[in-house]
């Protein structure tokens, strides 16, 4: 690859890097499973997917990057987790090392997109739903990247490139 590859926080330089459309790819980074999410080409909507059981990074790379060749995704959104009042800490520093090594390996442009709220939001409309709470557990990690990648795609799809 002739350039670094492209982690940005800011949508319109994500954008910016995408051929226009494209499937793009949400994930959700927990400390045990990776949630993921895929939304359509003309970034309408974002479809929860699988969880992931986490593990060593190499491992989790592979499964990703059989997903991004079947959907033939253009770039990747991952959940930021901010504290409360904006700042970052550990856990969002992983996710910054993440997002660098997954956006070298897969050569795809990467979006850090702050995530706060996003699992309460996704556990609110699970319950709305009437899912039982063993249900909610296996699957709101998915759901949490939906909430995420929509976010994301509705920022890019009002943002003017």
């Amino acid at each position: 690859m002739d350039r670094p590859a492209l982690v940005t926080d800011f949508a319109r330089g994500f954008g910016d890097a995408l051929p226009d459309g494209g499937a793009l790819l949400g994930l959700d980074l927990g400390t045990k499973t990776v949630g993921i999410a895929t939304c359509d080409a003309g970034w309408r909507y974002a479809s929860p997917g699988k969880t992931l059981p986490r593990g060593k990074f190499t491992k989790d790379c592979g499964k990703l990057r059989e997903i991004v060749n079947e959907r033939s995704i253009a770039g990747v959104v991952i959940g930021l987790p901010r504290n409360m009042d904006g700042s970052e800490g550990p856990r969002a520093q992983a996710s910054r090392a993440y997002a660098k090594n997954l956006a070298a390996a897969l050569e795809l442009p990467v979006l850090l997109w702050d995530e706060r709220w996003s699992t309460a939001s996704a556990e609110a409309a699970l319950i709305g739903q009437d899912m039982s709470r063993a249900k909610r557990a296996t699957r709101i990690d998915s759901h949490a990247a939906a909430v995420i990648l929509q976010g994301a795609i509705d920022s890019l799809a009002g943002s003017a490139f």
